[in-house]
Order: structure tokens, then sequence, then C-alpha cells
């Protein structure tokens, strides 16, 4: 599995809190199957890092890695104003491994005009948002249709594996899914954080949505899909239409 979202660097946000942090839940992701692992450090008014650090501390966990897991460097990118302009001065800097999908994220309290204009502005650099953990996001709890107009127009979503399984609440489980079954999930990922409370494992949402779901689907959001981000290639095309598992279980009673 390929995991895009996870914050092992240590000493740059909430995640890692030392270097043997960091190395130990790249040791938990690579034991639950996870080949490739990109680092997203927050990049945001409270963790405001700087590409320097972010890179040096890059560079010293992923050679300390070799051969536990594949390390990927990208950020989660914080839609601000500042931020923005930033991006827009330097726009690959950002994305993950310098090509072209970035990885953003929204204020739970979206003002849906400025953001609009600003993921715009991004997707006119020639970079594709991944709009991280929308099942999250109170705005997007109430106006999904926001959302299918974001991806309607060329953008990704990036749900957590935990939210499936139910660590973020009903609410989110319940946007989660229903992502899932409209077609507008294009990534799990597992956000990791730390150890215990939020791994960077991704094992039990693959499992869940192959129960529930199907192994295609599971498939096309744990590995093929993250594989073209990392790649920065185009995603393959889309399964067919996912099936939900109760869905199925009738069918079958009637076969």
């Amino acid at each position: 599995m390929i995991d895009i979202h996870s914050h092992i660097l240590p000493g740059l946000d909430d995640g890692a809190r030392s270097f043997e942090e960091a190395m130990q839940m790249l040791r938990l992701a690579a034991e639950s199957g996870t080949t490739d692992i990109v680092a997203t450090p927050h990049i945001s008014p409270a963790f405001p890092n700087s590409f320097d650090r972010v890179s040096r501390v890059f560079d010293e966990v992923s050679q300390s890695s070799s051969g536990i897991v594949r390390l990927h460097l990208g950020c989660d990118f914080h839609l601000t104003h500042d931020n923005l302009q930033h991006f827009l001065a330097n726009p690959t800097k950002y994305t993950i491994n310098n090509r072209q999908y970035l990885m953003v994220e929204l204020s739970d309290y979206i003002p849906f005009g400025p953001v609009d204009e600003a993921l715009s502005r991004i997707s006119n650099e020639g970079v594709t948002p991944v709009i991280t953990h929308p099942e999250r996001n109170h705005s997007l709890q109430r106006n999904g249709r926001q959302l299918a107009c974001w991806v309607d127009r060329g953008c990704l979503c990036q749900i957590t594996g935990q939210s499936l399984l139910g660590r973020f609440g009903s609410h989110a489980k319940d946007m989660a899914q229903h992502l899932l079954k409209s077609g507008l999930a294009h990534v799990v990922a597992s956000d990791g954080h730390d150890l215990i409370n939020r791994p960077p494992t991704l094992e039990h949402a693959y499992r869940y949505i192959v129960e529930h779901y199907g192994r295609p689907l599971a498939d096309q959001l744990c590995v093929a899909n993250p594989t073209a981000i990392i790649l920065g290639q185009p995603l393959p095309p889309a399964v067919a239409k996912p099936v939900p598992f109760w869905t199925r279980l009738r069918r079958s009673r009637w076969q």
C-alpha cells in the first residue's frame, strides 16, 4: 500500500515528537503493509515550517529509513492567503515529489467563494489539488455538493482510513462512506501522527473497503491512485462504481 499523508518527520508539527518515534512509526507502517509513505508536515500559521528545515529533517529520516520503507516528501498545505502567494511564486515547491499533486487542507469553516477561487488558481498552475480528509471537515459535512463541484473541476479527495473505522465520529464515518459510494474518494491515507492514537497504518481500512465495497476499489484507493500521485502521473481509469456490501449480499441471495 502507498500512504500519501503522514506526519512522521520529527519536531516539525503535531506528529512524531522525536527521531526515535519517527523511526518506530516507519517500521510500524512497513509491518502493516505500506511500501511507500509521503511525509507531509503541516505548512500553516501554527507550524510555519521553512522549506530548508523540512528538507534537512527529511534527508536525515530518509537516510535512516532506507530498507524499511520508501520515503517521499510533500506537505499538508493549509490554504491561507500567504501560503497561496508562496505557492504561486514557486508552484512545485510544496507538491509531492515536486511534481503535480498538492495536498490541500481546508479550514473547518470554509468561505466557499475565496476557496473556490484559490483552488482554481492552483489548478491553473498545472497542479492538482488533493483535498485532505474532507469527511472530517464540518463545512463540507453540511455541503457535500460543493465538494462534488470541486471534483468535477479536477480536484481529488483523500479520506482518512480511520474515518471508515469510526475514529473521528459518526459524521465523518458516514461522509467517508458516502464519498466511497458516490465515487468522490480517490485516495485513502493514514494521516498518521503517532504510534497509538493515529498510527501510520492502512491495513484495517484496506480490509474494511475489501469487505464492504470489494477488492478492486481497495486496490485503486490504496495502491493504484496513490502510486500515480507520487509518480506525478494521471490517475488510472476508475474501477466500476463501488457496490456496497449489503447490496452485493442482497443480490447474491437472489442469484
